[in-house]
């Protein structure tokens, strides 16, 4: 890909000579990254020479990126909601369908209520994030068991100015201990162990604990929905993603715990996508 003599060769000889090992989407998304430029810049300026110490910088992306590496870990972030978040190898990629998740949570929260809301598995912050950002009265609890997650979350929140978020390790409700909430909600793994799927693709490289859970998928939201009743409000909200062929079982562990007006919303290719449930009223 490097010129032999040293010479700077422009952004779309860059981008040719990536061809057939990357997509071209994600070419481009590389070569403006290396260079500090939007891709509408690279698209504008596919003659501007790219200095010859950047071009070291863009092969040794495109021949980790043809190995699989995401795109995301490549980059250090990955949008969500309507900010960017930092995201390492020690965090779950955010993806579009848990701003599903996001959205019927907000729907269930007031926006002057000063109502308290823990996110489950936070992972690089974006779920408390987008609920805390949106929801400025309202307090979050964001629990991770990985510290190394918890970094990148706090990170997160620090760059985006998003100070009603608080940060806690461990296991799932454990630092919830004595606590009681208006809202609960989480993307916990929900992947068979033996699933083919993870070892395919990105899921190769991000963190098997934040994607599967036990023979069916399912301990994880097991653990959550047994538990969530003692650390929520009467009527208050539990959420859960999920897989999209988890909707009953989820269902089944929702009711069996005691949850009422437990449904399953669709997301955008209508498939079951995030299960919901209040807390037992008070008679």
């Amino acid at each position: 890909m490097t010129d032999q003599a040293g010479r700077e060769v422009s952004a779309d000889a860059c981008l040719r000579a990536a061809q057939g090992r990357v997509e071209a989407g994600e070419a481009a998304l590389l070569l403006a990254h290396v260079l500090d430029r939007s891709r509408s810049w690279l698209y504008a300026h596919g003659d501007a020479p790219v200095p010859a110490r950047d071009l070291g910088r863009f092969e040794q992306l495109v021949a980790r990126r043809a190995a699989g590496e995401p795109v995301a870990y490549l980059l250090g972030t990955r949008g969500f909601w309507r900010f960017d978040l930092a995201v390492t190898p020690d965090t779950l990629i955010p993806r579009p369908e848990t701003e599903l998740l996001v959205e019927l949570a907000l729907a269930r929260i007031p926006e002057q209520a000063a109502a308290r809301v823990a996110d489950l598995g936070t992972g690089s912050g974006a779920i408390a994030l987008a609920v805390a950002g949106e929801r400025p009265q309202a307090q979050v609890v964001a629990v991770d068991l990985s510290l190394e997650a918890l970094d990148v979350a706090r990170g997160n929140a620090a760059t985006l100015g998003i100070s009603n978020v608080e940060f806690r390790s461990g296991d799932w409700l454990a630092p919830l201990s004595g606590e009681r909430f208006d809202l609960i909600a989480s993307n916990p793994p929900y992947i068979a162990e033996g699933d083919v799927h993870l070892a395919q693709g990105d899921l190769r490289f991000e963190p098997r604990g934040a994607l599967a859970s036990g023979v069916d998928g399912l301990d994880a939201i097991r653990t959550i929905a047994a538990a969530a009743p003692a650390h929520l409000h009467h009527g208050g909200w539990l959420l859960v993603e999920h897989g999209w062929e988890q909707g009953a079982a989820v269902r089944a562990l929702f009711t069996g715990a005691g949850f009422v007006d437990v449904a399953t919303e669709p997301d955008l290719e209508h498939r079951d996508r995030v299960t919901l449930g209040r807390h037992r009223l008070s008679r």
